[in-house]
Parts: structure tokens; sequence; C-alpha cells
């Protein structure tokens, strides 16, 4: 690496620690009853400064608070994306807003049929970066689990 890099990187962190303290950013835990309840210790989302954490969501029907077992991944997937927008929706957001999904299957043979739903989401001109990995296992026995990292504007 050369000075300039280290030069660089110097301001940049120098600026990014002033704004911190200016704004004195703290974390704000983020729940909407339109969305499913946590499933254990954590919450739907976080905001930290202009930036909003949203935790996995997978195929929870938010007003019975169950596992939709009979959907197949398209369904899993819809409904999902549905309890992400009920969050964002909570922090004033919309799926244009989002920067990061993080994407978890069962199956890479499901890629097509997931893809075809999560384009319907995220078009090409607002899609965000993205990770999409195949587990073994996911909870409750779902097929597909996605958290989202959203930026406010």
């Amino acid at each position: 690496m050369n000075f300039k890099y280290w030069i660089g990187i110097s301001l940049l962190l120098s600026f990014v620690s002033c704004k911190m303290e200016d704004e004195k950013v703290t974390k704000q835990i983020v729940n909407t009853e339109d969305a499913p309840k946590a499933l254990g210790p954590y919450n739907q989302s976080v905001r930290f400064g202009d930036i909003v954490f949203i935790s996995g969501q997978i195929a929870i029907d938010p007003i019975s608070g169950k596992v939709k077992k009979e959907l197949d991944i398209q369904g899993e997937t819809i409904q999902v994306l549905e309890n992400h927008r009920a969050i964002l929706k909570a922090h004033g957001l919309t799926f244009d807003d989002v920067l990061k999904a993080d994407v978890f299957v069962t199956d890479m043979e499901n890629y097509s049929s997931f893809n075809s739903i999560y384009a319907e989401y995220f078009p090409d001109s607002i899609a965000p970066a993205r990770v999409l990995v195949e587990v073994a296992e996911l909870p409750a026995g779902v097929e597909v689990e996605i958290a989202l990292t959203a930026g406010i504007k």
C-alpha cells in the first residue's frame, strides 16, 4: 500500500469519527406489530445512525405468529418480503432504501424460483448488493430466510 492510500484512510476515519461524535449516534430498537415477533433474544430491527439492520425473516404470518409450512419457495419468499416491507415501513423506508440482502436457502435448486419473486420486489433499478448461500437447515423447517440492511436518506 502506498502513502497516499494511508493518508486517505486516516482522513476518512477522522471524518467518520468526528461525524459520529457530532451526531451522538445511538442504537435504537424498532419493532412493529405488523411483522412477526422475534422467535428468540433479538429484535426485528436496529437503527444505528442512518443505517437500519433488519433481522432475518422467515415465512411467519404476523397475525397468527405461525410458520406457513404449506408454502413453496415462492410463497415463502413473498411472506418473508412482506414481513420486511412492514419493518421497513416502521422506519419510514421502502425496498428502494435497501442496501444489502443476505439470503439463506436450503436448496440451491430453488434459485430460479426464488429469484422470480425476489426480482418483483427488487427490480434491477433498485436491486441491493446481495449474498445468497445454501445452508443445511433453517429455523422451523423453512426454505428461505432473508436479512436486510437499509439506509436512511
